[in-house]
């Protein structure tokens, strides 16, 4: 590791502990109704949105109708985003006429599907087939809703700790409006017009070809990007304008932009810890979230940097100078960007797998082993450290319940937390939630890996699932497993050696990705409308203090424990064992 390395991550950590509470704080004002700085801007537009769609905004809902309305509206936003994309061709706005042809029916499944889940994997190549108009319409949209919609489910999981012996929660709609106008747009606004002042386009003209110093013809692809990657970021999103993601220099420019985008994605993660401090009445609650976020996320970051620093030995072999030095960055730069550089690369791998993110600045593909590990292993977490948003701060919460449970039992008496007591219904939907995500990516894996298909199956071409992965042995089943680790996860990034626009692989990762989000959000919200209508219990000696060093450790425990128990023999078969393989010198 460098000085310059450990600066940029000291620099970034602080600057975000910094936002942490000014973030929570107007987050929680929002969610309570109370009036902020935005309001003499944007509460006349709510208004007139409550007018026009009918919501009552002092009406709420019973956790039932509270996931009946999400599940009505995503399959609203699933519907809307598969019929734009197969009727790109008749639609406007599209320079480059991409036609029906470019986006097949599986391929559109799998995009919908992807973006009304937060996910936004990508099978394709945005440059190359989709029209600005339903880049815009169809993926920019569901950028803004389906962040807003996770959100509003951390929201209002966070009044069942808080509230006592209620049957409501809140309402989805006015949750997700407010979501919306007062933290994504403003945000977007923002964020969008700083990185066009770093260079990122925005228009919508016609790719303009150009010949090169060579005398060779190329067509220079653009768009209106600076929009597109500004909610990209805010709303934990990481679908890309451009194949290359945030690698490509119109999407993400100069080491400045890339810092700040990294703050983007986890601002409002960060922020929503202490949001939950606040809003039960202890903000100590919050920062124990916080601490144990973030001791996992600098053990990921000190764990993939020196390994990407260290570079691979089989290089150094060969003569090559791989250490740092005045001139040359050393390590394993395979992938990555100059103007970025290891340090960043690694941090920011880190910071879009720990958020469910999945934007990119190199490939995690060519990430040494264990450097590739972290990004894996953040993601089969349940992308709990700090997670998406709204994803993180429920995900956090379910394994809390876990944790203080596990302390229960340790004690032998029943597990509370922030006041309210944790029985069998909180803990048996905690853990439909982990084993239904843990079966999703270990099943997909596992048939993916040896399923064999006819000339005449519509699935895949001819001949194994593996035929679509670019490498054999131990790397060839890390993308496979990391595809269906980043589908379940909602995570969106990928080892990019393996072609996953097939319709096997479009239609399984499609249905891991609605697995992982609905099999989730679902028990949790079972989970809030169960403790919203308890009552309080008054704190004892007794009782398991959930703010200090003790919980903070038996948290992270329980988050790497399951993680581990759950994932280590398919981790083993993969990046540990390539480890080992390549200081044997048996890969290149």
């Amino acid at each position: 590791m460098t000085s310059n390395g450990l600066f940029q991550i000291a620099i970034y950590f602080l600057i975000l502990l910094a936002i942490t509470k000014p973030a929570g704080t107007v987050i929680a004002q929002v969610f309570a109704g109370e009036r902020t700085f935005l309001h003499p801007l944007l509460r006349w537009l709510e208004v007139l949105i409550y007018k026009l769609t009918g919501v009552r905004e002092d009406v709420e809902q019973r956790w039932t109708h509270y996931a009946g309305a999400l599940l009505s509206f995503s399959v609203f936003g699933f519907l809307l985003a598969y019929v734009l994309q197969r009727a790109q061709a008749y639609l406007p706005l599209n320079p480059q006429n991409f036609g029906t042809p470019n986006v097949t029916p599986d391929l559109a499944f799998n995009t919908a599907t992807s973006f009304i889940t937060n996910t936004n994997w990508q099978s394709y190549s945005g440059e190359s087939t989709l029209s600005y108009f339903v880049q815009m319409a169809a993926l920019t949209v569901q950028n803004f809703v389906s962040g807003a919609a996770g959100v509003a489910i951390a929201i209002a999981l966070v009044r069942g700790f808080a509230r006592q012996q209620i049957k409501t929660i809140g309402n989805f709609w006015v949750d997700l409006t407010r979501a919306v106008l007062y933290l994504f747009l403003p945000l977007s606004l923002v964020g969008a017009l700083f990185l066009c002042s770093q260079g990122v386009i925005q228009n919508l003209h016609p790719y303009t070809k150009v010949k090169t110093v060579e005398g060779v013809t190329q067509t220079i692809a653009q768009g209106p990007v600076a929009s597109q990657e500004a909610i990209k970021m805010v709303g934990t999103n990481g679908g890309g304008f451009f194949g290359a993601n945030s690698a490509h220099p119109f999407e993400n420019p100069t080491p400045l932009s890339n810092f700040i985008q990294m703050l983007m994605i986890l601002v409002i993660p960060a922020g929503l810890t202490y949001t939950f401090g606040k809003m039960v009445g202890d903000t100590r609650q919050g920062w124990a979230l916080f601490a144990a976020m973030s001791v996992m996320f600098l053990i990921g970051v000190f764990v993939a940097y020196p390994q990407e620093q260290g570079g691979n030995p089989l290089v150094a072999k060969l003569g090559l100078q791989t250490t740092a030095s005045g001139t040359q960055a050393g390590g394993n730069m395979e992938g990555k960007e100059v103007r970025f550089g290891i340090a960043a690369s690694a941090l920011f791998g880190t910071v879009t797998t720990d958020a469910s993110c999945g934007a990119v600045n190199g490939m995690h593909d060519s990430f040494v082993p264990l450097g590739g590990l972290v990004p894996l292993f953040n993601i089969m977490t349940g992308e709990v450290i700090f997670g998406g948003v709204g994803a993180g701060l429920y995900g956090i919460l379910l394994f809390a319940i876990v944790a203080v449970f596990i302390a229960g039992l340790m004690v032998g008496r029943t597990p509370e937390y922030i006041g309210k007591k944790i029985e069998q219904k909180e803990v048996k939907m905690a853990m439909l939630a982990v084993i239904a995500t843990a079966a999703s990516i270990l099943v997909f894996t596992a048939v993916s890996s040896v399923v064999q298909f006819d000339k005449n199956s519509y699935w895949n071409t001819p001949g194994p699932a593996t035929a679509n992965v670019n490498n054999g042995g131990p790397h060839g089943f890390d993308e496979i497993l990391y595809t269906f680790a980043s589908g379940t996860g909602n995570n969106g990034s990928a080892f990019g050696g393996i072609n996953t626009n097939t319709p096997w692989y479009n239609l399984t990762i499609g249905f891991a990705m609605l697995i992982g989000r609905f099999m989730f959000l679902l028990p949790l919200l079972a989970v809030a409308g169960s403790l919203a209508a308890k009552k309080k219990v008054a704190t004892t000696s007794g009782t398991f203090p959930t703010h200090g060093a003790l919980f903070v450790g038996l948290l992270i425990g329980t988050v790497v424990i399951v993680g581990a128990l759950t994932f280590f023999p398919a981790l083993s078969l993969g990046p540990v064992v390539e480890h080992y393989l390549m200081h044997q010198g048996k890969l290149f």
